[in-house]
């Protein structure tokens, strides 16, 4: 299947989705947030996808919401925004709770949703060029794509007060200083270290990191004894699988793992 604002394609386990409207800055109008809902349930679906990778076309990762395109729904625009909305939600959320961990490779600005979409992932690479800032106040909006949920859980909330109120532009170190990122690597390396990542995550017990994944999301609205509760059941369904099975013969038997996502 062909998108009209995406690229995608399949390789050695690793799903790879580029934004392609690059003369608008990988801007997401309203076929792009639809299509980001589609590719998402694919990466959810699709068993030989492993990992996923998310990055921009051209010199931008993502500049948020096309407010031209915005422009043209006129009295329409609310009604429009909560079927977007839907959209870029659904995409987020199927991300953050399949097994298949999430790459963002931000190759340069990251603005308003583009920001929020780097910060959702379980992993964020950014290139030195890179920036980030909110923007949505600048524009007499609010924030979107989970931003108030993930930006506030890495940055903490004086910054991310101050991120969203201010619009204060970050550069990609002040981002890693933030623990918005987790790596900042040369603009020229930026493909070759996510790479890297994504072949050694396509390589892991997939169900295992969707079971991280999910504990991590549960672990700021579960108290104490609830979370441990999750934790034993998950890692007695690790125990169970395939890969754990094979986790545990490999360290007893001194050799390393061959991971099936099973």
């Amino acid at each position: 299947m062909s998108y009209e604002t995406l690229g995608f394609e399949i390789e050695e386990g690793v799903a790879w989705i580029t934004l392609q409207r690059p003369r608008a800055a990988n801007a997401m109008n309203a076929a792009m947030m639809t299509e980001l809902r589609d590719v998402a349930i694919r990466c959810d679906e699709e068993p030989e996808i492993r990992v996923t990778v998310l990055t921009g076309s051209g010199k931008a990762f993502c500049a948020g919401g096309d407010l031209s395109s915005f422009s043209g729904y006129g009295e329409a625009l609310p009604s429009r925004l909560k079927h977007m909305t839907a959209d870029l939600h659904a995409a987020i959320s199927r991300f953050a709770r399949m097994d298949v961990p999430l790459v963002t490779a931000v190759n340069g600005v990251a603005a308003g949703a583009g920001f929020s979409l780097a910060c959702a992932a379980d992993l964020c690479v950014a290139a030195e060029s890179a920036c980030f800032t909110m923007a949505y106040t600048r524009a007499g909006l609010t924030p979107d794509g989970s931003s108030t949920f993930f930006v506030l859980r890495l940055a903490g909330l004086r910054r991310t007060q101050e991120l969203m109120l201010t619009n204060r532009m970050l550069s990609a170190t002040e981002a890693l200083d933030w623990n918005l990122v987790n790596r900042v690597v040369p603009d020229a390396s930026l493909e070759e270290e996510v790479r890297e990542l994504a072949l050694s995550l396509a390589k892991g017990p997939t169900r295992a990191l969707g079971q991280v994944k999910r504990l991590l999301l549960h672990s700021s609205g579960d108290h104490l004894e609830a979370q441990m509760e999750l934790e034993a059941r998950a890692i007695a369904d690790a125990a169970r699988s395939a890969d754990g099975r094979e986790g545990i013969a490999a360290f007893l038997e001194k050799r390393p793992p061959v991971f099936r996502g099973a």
